[in-house]
C-alpha cells in the first residue's frame, strides 16, 4: 500500500505539525500551500490520499475536491476549522471520503487516514457528477435553476434580467474559483477585456444588490484585487 499523502494547507505551522506527525509514522507527506495547481499535481503523480483544507487561497478545497473527483478515486479527507453540518453535507455530496475538524487530535486523524486507506483499497470512491451537468445549483438559501432560468433566495424569487441570470449562473457554476473580468466578458458577451471596460463591474454591483450583498464589504461575490471575482461557497447557509 502506498504511503504518500498530499497535504494541502495554507497554515505553515499546522502543515508542519500534522506533516511531521504523519512522517513519524512512516508516511511520505508532500505539502502544498494553496488550491492552485493541486489538480494538476494529483493528475501527474497521484498520491495514496489527499488531505485537503477547505479554506485555501486561490481555489477553495471544495472546488478542488469536486475537480479531483472527475478522475481521482482514492480517499480525500477534508480538513477544516468550521464544524458545519452543511459544509460536511456539501463535502460528501461532491465526493469527499471524510471530514475532519482541525481540533481533532493528531492520533485520531492518523486513525481515520489509515481507515480510509484500507477502505480505499477495497472500494474506491466513484466520481461525483460534474456540476456543469446539473441544471440546479443549491447553496443553502440560494437555489439557482438553469433549466427554468430562475433563482430563489430565502424562499423568495429574485427578479433577474437575462444578463443578471447569465452572470449569476457563470459565477455560481465556478463557486470558489476566481473568475477574471476577461473570462466573464468573453464567456457572457464574446468580447475581450481591454483594461478600461467597467461594464462587468457595474453588472457585478447590480447583482450584488439583488443578492443583498454589502457593497462596502461584499461577502457573497468577493472582489479579488487585480484578479477578478469569486462566488463564495460558505455564506449562503449562515443567514
Amino acid at each position: 500500500m502506498s504511503n504518500r499523502i498530499l497535504f494541502v494547507e495554507d497554515d505553515p505551522e499546522l502543515a508542519e505539525l500534522i506533516g511531521g506527525f504523519l512522517r513519524s509514522f512512516e508516511f511520505t507527506v508532500e505539502v502544498m500551500r494553496d488550491g492552485i495547481g493541486v489538480v494538476e499535481a494529483v493528475r501527474a503523480n497521484p498520491p495514496a490520499l489527499v488531505l485537503l483544507d477547505i479554506m485555501l487561497p486561490g481555489k477553495d478545497g471544495l472546488t478542488v475536491c469536486r475537480e479531483l473527483r472527475e478522475f481521482y478515486f482514492a480517499p480525500i479527507i477534508l480538513l477544516t476549522s468550521l464544524n458545519s453540518d452543511m459544509n460536511q453535507i456539501l463535502g460528501f455530496e461532491i465526493g469527499a471520503s471524510d471530514y475532519v475538524v482541525k481540533t481533532t487530535p493528531p492520533s485520531v486523524l492518523l486513525a481515520r487516514i489509515r481507515a480510509q486507506l484500507r477502505q480505499g483499497l477495497a472500494a474506491p470512491v466513484q466520481p461525483a457528477a460534474k456540476p456543469a451537468e446539473k441544471s440546479t445549483l443549491n447553496f443553502g438559501k440560494l437555489v439557482i435553476d438553469s433549466r427554468n432560468r430562475t433563482a430563489n433566495y430565502r424562499g423568495e424569487p429574485l427578479h433577474l434580467s437575462t444578463g443578471d441570470f447569465d452572470l449569476l449562473w457563470e459565477l455560481s457554476s465556478h463557486a470558489g474559483e476566481i473568475l477574471s473580468r476577461d473570462h466573464l466578458l468573453r464567456k457572457l458577451r464574446g468580447i475581450d477585456y481591454d483594461g478600461l471596460d467597467r461594464s462587468m463591474d457595474v453588472a457585478i454591483s447590480r447583482l450584488r444588490k439583488k443578492l443583498g450583498d454589502d457593497p462596502e464589504d461584499p461577502r457573497k461575490i468577493k472582489t479579488i484585487r487585480h484578479r477578478g471575482y469569486l462566488f463564495a461557497t460558505d455564506v449562503w447557509w449562515q443567514e
